[in-house]
């Protein structure tokens, strides 16, 4: 049996112009003047250029019907429509500056991207297309190349690849020329490509230097003999297999350590989705011993709505009917609100920026001003939004993939927010304190008798820095250092 009845509910929705705000909001300067471009492609009512503060004679107000009796297909008289219901000066929005003036300032800040040019994989074949082979044969190495990773190794057995061209492409062809054709294209260069393994890659390049020197015969003979000593650094039992002094095994070490591991990584496709691209958001400068903060607004377009489509409105009455007029207007109503929301999310979105990265420069002040990053102060989320008026979600958003140009680097907004420790003394310090003191003993180690973990410890506890050693090897994972074994030197 159906029923109806009536329930009250709380709830909370947000308004479109919120949600357009917190997706401006996460993303950097250079993906922002990718979405203006894209806004101003979808949307006629959008347009660049400086506001024009003139009046024209199409801003007059113009005869229209009465969004009351919208659903009365026999009102035809032209008091009844009205572009005034559709644009008025009292809610206009005028057209907002996204770039600043032309001055050398906006200049000054420099555009880190990683550079473009051919792909790793586009090199591969451009060099393939010089081998003298047939059209099988170099069909096979074209599916060889697509296997082999942005590193420049392939991760995938010969007897899947085998399989995959019977199978997928209908192409019969054995282990013995598919090696062939695999020691082809690790001829290519970067030297050491197509590799299965990195003591594969290493020698494929030691290979290429050749053995003019006796330590490249050393280094060849320790990769190809004791690989898994050498890698655990068992220095002791590489020199006693090899039968050499201290000295050579040394040089030899000093030759494999110049080799590149990842052959790839130099010439990998940069233009890929996943490629990095860093444009700093914010540029602090010190003018006359204060902090000077902008925002970095590039080559971000100035915005306006383009009310010369309410001109063509205008016209478009001329010989069409009610109902033709109505839905026209209605699509510019549309479009010109979503134009005004989207100019006016592009100045919140700049005016919550500048508010949060303000106050990031207010707390950390002292490392602003000298560059010293044992003068960062602890730091959370809480904090900037407690002095902003802001919900934490918002400073999340606003610190993520955002970075500041300072006088002495460029740092992402990520950097300045660490917890705290309490000091042997009861001082506050921030973790970021902590992690350089244990990067600082570390590069001053002896490396002939690298510290241990526990050693660390005890020599940051006497500084002060009440810290276990399991924290200690925490720290060791985020700067990437190796333990104690790893980094020790011939």
């Amino acid at each position: 049996m159906l029923k109806q009845s009536l329930q009250q509910k709380l709830g909370l929705r947000i308004n479109p112009l919120q949600i357009q705000l917190i997706k401006l909001l996460e993303i950097p300067t250079y993906q922002l003047e990718q979405r203006i471009k894209e806004e101003l492609e979808s949307n006629p009512m959008l347009e660049e250029g400086e506001e024009q503060r003139e009046t024209t004679d199409y801003e007059q107000e113009e005869p229209g019907y009465d969004e009351a009796n919208d659903d009365n297909d026999n009102a035809t008289t032209d008091d009844e429509f009205s572009i005034e219901d559709y644009i008025s000066d009292d809610d206009e929005i005028p057209g907002y500056r996204l770039s600043a003036s032309n001055t050398s300032r906006d200049d000054e800040a420099r555009d880190f991207t990683l550079p473009g040019g051919i792909s790793f994989r586009e090199s591969l074949l451009a060099q393939l297309g010089l081998q003298h082979l047939d059209e099988m044969d170099r069909k096979v190495a074209e599916y060889i190349i697509g296997n082999i990773d942005d590193d420049g190794y392939l991760r995938r057995d010969l007897e899947n690849i085998e399989d995959d061209l019977a199978f997928g492409a209908g192409i019969t062809v054995t282990g013995e020329k598919l090696l062939a054709l695999l020691q082809v294209i690790q001829h290519f260069d970067p030297a050491g490509v197509g590799a299965r393994d990195l003591r594969e890659c290493l020698l494929l390049q030691l290979r290429r230097k050749g053995n003019a020197t006796p330590a490249l015969r050393n280094a060849r003979a320790m990769l190809e003999e004791c690989f898994d000593e050498f890698s655990r650094k068992h220095y002791e039992r590489v020199a006693k297999r090899l039968k050499i002094e201290e000295a050579a095994l040394k040089e030899a070490i000093d030759e494999v350590l110049k080799l590149n591991p990842k052959p790839g990584g130099g010439t990998a496709d940069l233009s890929a989705p996943g490629a990095e691209k860093i444009i700093p958001d914010f540029l602090l400068d010190i003018v006359d011993g204060e902090l000077q903060l902008t925002l970095n607004s590039g080559d971000l377009p100035v915005l306006r709505v383009n009310k010369a489509y309410l001109h063509l409105l205008e016209k478009y009455r001329e010989g069409h009917s009610e109902k033709e007029r109505r839905e026209a207007a209605s699509f510019v109503k549309y479009k010109l609100t979503s134009a005004r929301s989207f100019i006016e999310a592009v100045e919140q979105r700049n005016n919550t920026l500048m508010a949060t990265m303000t106050a990031i420069v207010q707390f950390q002040k002292a490392f602003f001003l000298t560059g010293d990053e044992n003068r960062l102060k602890p730091m959370i989320l809480r904090d900037i939004a407690d002095l902003t008026g802001l919900d934490i979600s918002t400073i999340s958003r606003v610190s993520n993939s955002k970075h500041v140009q300072t006088w002495f680097g460029i740092y992402s907004l990520k950097r300045f927010f660490s917890g705290s420790m309490t000091t042997s003394s009861g001082e506050e310090v921030s973790t970021g304190e902590i992690k350089n003191a244990l990067k600082e003993l570390v590069d001053g180690e002896d490396k002939h008798k690298p510290l241990t973990d526990d050693e660390l410890a005890d020599l940051l506890n006497a500084r002060g820095y009440q810290i276990a050693r399991r924290t200690i090897a925490k720290y060791r994972q985020v700067f990437d250092i190796p333990v104690a074994r790893l980094r020790r030197e011939v």
